[in-house]
């Protein structure tokens, strides 16, 4: 009988316990990204990690010993996510050029800060495409083991590159012999690239298909790998299960990353209607950064940019932004990517009112930064608040459909059922 009992009040401290950690959200109005639609007055149950219970205040009342989060006039929304970013990158106060000395630990500090900002910004979950040795790797791993704050991390590592292109590093002086970490030449070469990044850790691939903005010596429209390099990228991190993105600012560079079967082209800044084709038709995604350029124009001299940088920002700036207007109007994928580095974190939302300007409905940019990206990362319990999936709920203090810069303002931000911003 002493042991029935023991079990019996073990049983109703767990059962407390419980019903305690269970978290009932209400307010004005919630975006359904996953139907296209807008609820009245809805309520969400969460329990744990998970979301139990979505339905309206009226149909879903507050369960008993429920801690109830009252967000008044505000809109719910699925946690953001980013699909590319560089978390390591230096603050603005750190010169461009300045920052090309900072040693892997120190950009890992930054990374710390910079994952702060960004969860604080609604961003839950990210994918870091380009870091040194394992910096934002072990950030991943960090946040994952409780031990600091910041999203969810699909972190690349360190990109690859050719020999002198855009993800080589050609600031240093040659007499230093500087090779960036993913440089590889050569289908065999970058096979073991690959395989040698995933055993760092890494959990999704990216390479530099063209050349880029922001490097030395690069013509940013002109392919730099060739396709069967590509292809043998493709092939190896597909085997691995990873998912894999081309940096792609060239018509032909963009081309041939879709043909050798890449899952998203980032930056896409020189598309033809051919490229467009071949994007919807293989359901390759496109992230484009379509924002960055406004804060490069305005600060790049004051943060130490050079002018080589600046001349390659200006020259496709207004071209990338109309590619983006065709191909939303034709119809391609599209995900949220920002580049946030080129900017300062935190500030990735404000990407959201350049893509309605240029074509998007704000639904549309919404679910690029939503579902759409989930369905990238293959993981259908994020970017959506439905029974199932993970509580990443964010909220803005006004309407995102008619202002869509609410989403420059959030005020509440839940990760995977804890609470990490609240008004």
């Amino acid at each position: 009988m002493p042991f029935l009992r023991i079990l019996i009040l073990a049983f109703c401290v767990f059962s407390s316990s419980f019903a305690a950690a269970d978290v009932y959200i209400k307010a004005a109005r919630m975006v359904d990204t996953e139907a296209g639609s807008v609820a009245e007055s809805p309520a969400v149950l969460v329990s744990g990690d998970r979301i139990v219970a979505v339905g309206t205040q009226q149909s879903l009342p507050p369960p008993e010993g429920a801690e109830v989060i009252d967000l008044g006039d505000a809109t719910l929304l699925p946690g953001f996510i980013d699909m590319h970013v560089h978390l390591s990158s230096a603050d603005k106060s750190v010169s461009f050029l300045e920052e090309q000395l900072q040693s892997v630990p120190r950009q890992t500090i930054n990374a710390v800060s910079n994952a702060r900002l960004t969860l604080n910004a609604g961003f839950t979950t990210v994918r870091d495409v380009g870091s040194s040795g394992v910096s934002v790797i072990a950030l991943r791993d960090a946040i994952n083991a409780g031990d600091v704050e910041g999203p969810r991390i699909w972190a690349s590592g360190p990109a690859l590159g050719i020999t002198g292109g855009h993800c080589d590093n050609n600031y240093l002086p040659p007499e230093l012999k500087v090779r960036s970490e993913g440089v590889a030449d050569g289908p065999w070469a970058v096979r073991q690239k690959v395989r040698e990044i995933i055993k760092l850790g890494a959990n999704t691939i990216k390479f530099c298909a063209t050349g880029g903005v922001f490097s030395r010596g690069t013509t940013v429209g002109a392919q730099q790998y060739s396709l069967e390099e590509m292809q043998a990228i493709v092939e190896e991190g597909h085997r691995r299960g990873m998912i894999v993105a081309a940096h792609a600012h060239g018509t032909e560079g963009i081309k041939a990353a879709i043909e050798a079967g890449v899952d998203s082209v980032e930056h896409a800044s020189i598309l033809d209607e051919e490229a467009i084709r071949m994007a919807k038709k293989r359901g390759t995604r496109l992230s484009m950064d379509i924002y960055n350029t406004e804060y490069t124009q305005a600060m790049g001299v004051a943060n130490g940019i050079p002018e080589e940088n600046l001349a390659k920002d200006r020259e496709v700036a207004e071209v990338q932004r109309e590619s983006f207007r065709r191909a939303v109007k034709a119809g391609v994928n599209m995900v949220f990517g920002s580049d946030a580095a080129i900017y300062p974190h935190g500030d990735n939302a404000r990407q959201f009112a350049i893509m309605v300007e240029y074509g998007m409905t704000e639904m549309q940019a919404l679910q690029a930064a939503t579902v759409n990206a989930a369905e990238l990362l293959g993981q259908e319990s994020l970017g959506r608040i439905s029974e199932g999936s993970f509580a990443d709920i964010i909220a803005v203090p006004a309407n995102p459909l008619e202002d869509i810069r609410a989403t420059e303002s959030v005020s509440f931000v839940m990760k995977g059922g804890v609470v990490h911003t609240a008004p």
